[in-house]
């Protein structure tokens, strides 16, 4: 455990959650069923009873997670019922799918998708049927970000003075998590290194995160809980088992861009759930395939090495067929005109298109082959622009059709401009 300034970083920590109960009117913890913020939690709880004080803790239940992690939450809110007043949030609120092209925000809890729930909404939860009176800020598919925000504000409305809110992330895990605790242009709390100012938009709040477990690493985590005999969600201890390194384990929100690398965890430590998340969030197979692979972003690798590229190029069409049969026939219609246009002109049959052509002759859009088909389905190139086509009226009335029987096919978070246009048509009701 590292230790300076004669402290170990779980002294350290205690005597930040101390020096926050001191220094703010009202403190809140935002727990997710992870590690880090399980720890948070449960350190600030030791430090609460101690000093005979009060807090609460927002926890925002993403529906398509892990049973056990459910289950870790329900024995952390027994744990803590002596000194936290919880705010369990089962509300639709919009998430981010980092597992599909097609569906790149999923919203949870959706009434609109009721029958296809991962799980029922849970006793004592607040709702989009039950929810405050006061909370007018809320719609539905907000953002995650935003939501928490406005809860931040209307805590802060509630109580007098000034409020903490304690959020359980680690400045080792992510470069993105280093950057919101180290970030010099932000307001700190009288200089405390290990607090920022919460900000809705331009307004600025009475709010300040801190941040008590910041300087914590993976081992630190581990060590604490077993030193202290602490809590934890035992998806951890199968995913160790499965042979996932401790620093790579990843739980809330598993679609996420950080997460989805364990996505493949999924399936094999809790099959039951994983049955219904397929029909619930778009591309999880997919990414329980593919998460380690170029196919999203992860590493370099070109393809799975066991496959062709005319064999990758069936199998995105066949997945892609799974969720959506007529986007499937639209690519199949644009690449039998691809074939026919090189067999017409350059005399080349389907036969005889390549693996691999010269990278700089694809790109250029010069030469065919298997590899510039494939990239431009796992792409998602609706106009098939990899493949020299442009948009077409049909093209437009295809996408629109398509958007009306399938709700989450388009959104305006689509890289192509013309698309992004088309989405934002559709969305306000013009055809």
């Amino acid at each position: 455990m590292k230790v300076y300034d004669e402290k170990n970083v779980l002294e350290a920590a205690a005597d930040r959650i101390e020096q926050a109960f001191y220094e703010f009117n009202n403190i809140y913890l935002c727990v997710s069923g992870g590690k880090d913020s399980s720890v948070m939690l449960q350190l600030a709880a030791r430090v609460a009873r101690k000093m005979n004080k009060h807090f609460g803790v927002l926890f925002i239940d993403l529906e398509a997670q892990y049973k056990e992690t459910i289950n870790h939450i329900e024995e952390l809110r027994k744990e803590t019922d002596d000194v936290a007043d919880w705010y369990w949030v089962a509300m639709p609120i919009s998430l981010r799918n980092a597992v599909s092209v097609i569906q790149p925000k999923w919203i949870c809890w959706d009434k609109a998708d009721q029958n296809k729930w991962v799980r029922n909404i849970p006793k004592n939860a607040i709702t989009e049927e039950n929810y405050p009176e006061d909370w007018v800020w809320f719609k539905k598919g907000m953002e995650f970000e935003e939501f928490t925000v406005y809860f931040a504000e209307w805590i802060s409305k509630k109580s007098e003075g000034i409020i903490g809110c304690g959020i359980g992330i680690r400045s080792d895990e992510s470069m993105n998590r280093f950057r919101t605790i180290v970030n010099n242009r932000k307001i700190r709390y009288k200089n405390y290194a290990w607090t920022t100012k919460v900000k809705n938009g331009t307004k600025e709040l009475s709010v300040y995160n801190f941040y008590p477990i910041y300087d914590f690493s993976t081992e630190d985590i581990w060590g604490t809980i077993a030193k202290l005999d602490l809590k934890y969600n035992y998806v951890y201890e199968w995913m160790y088992k499965n042979g996932v390194s401790i620093h790579e384990q990843r739980l809330c929100q598993p679609y996420g861009d950080d997460q989805r690398n364990g996505l493949d965890q999924f399936r094999m430590i809790e099959p039951e759930t994983w049955e219904k998340v397929l029909n619930r969030v778009h591309g999880a197979n997919f990414g329980n395939i593919y998460c380690r692979t170029s196919l999203l972003g992860n590493m370099k690798s070109e393809k799975p090495r066991h496959l062709t590229w005319e064999q990758y190029t069936v199998f995105l069409l066949e997945s892609l067929g799974l969720y959506c049969p007529e986007l499937r026939d639209h690519y199949v219609k644009k690449i039998r005109k691809f074939f026919r246009w090189f067999e017409k002109h350059e005399g080349l049959s389907i036969k005889d298109i390549p693996e691999e052509a010269d990278k700089k002759l694809e790109s250029a859009k010069k030469a065919a082959s298997w590899r510039r088909i494939a990239r431009a389905i796992e792409k998602n190139d609706f106009w098939m622009k990899r493949l020299s086509f442009s948009q077409t009226k049909s093209d437009v009335q295809r996408i629109i059709e398509l958007k009306k029987k399938y709700t989450n096919l388009l959104s305006e978070d689509v890289e192509d401009k013309q698309l992004k246009n088309i989405a934002a048509m559709i969305n306000k009701g013009v055809d």
